[in-house]
């Protein structure tokens, strides 16, 4: 599972600093090179379809790493693996 993870993080996208919903449009739009404001407004378009634009969302909030490298997905699965 680790070398997923890491290939995630080999990615080179990390969600942005400017978190309004986990950060995963300033994340985009820092990868990119362009204004945030641009990804929320394509984002909102795309949510005018049923479904795709919050499992997309919820999928990259859960597996792209924040600013300390941090993984969501990966930081839960450890927590629940090191239980008694």
């Amino acid at each position: 599972m680790d070398k997923f993870f890491d290939t995630i993080r080999g990615f080179g996208l990390k969600r942005g600093p400017q978190r309004w919903l986990g950060g995963v449009c300033g994340g985009i739009a820092a990868k990119l090179k362009v204004d945030v404001a641009y990804v929320r407004i394509a984002y909102l378009l795309l949510s005018l379809l049923p479904g795709p634009a919050f499992v997309f969302y919820l999928a990259a909030w859960l597996l792209l790493p924040d600013q300390r490298n941090a993984i969501v997905l990966e930081s839960f699965l450890s927590k629940r693996s090191s239980r008694p």
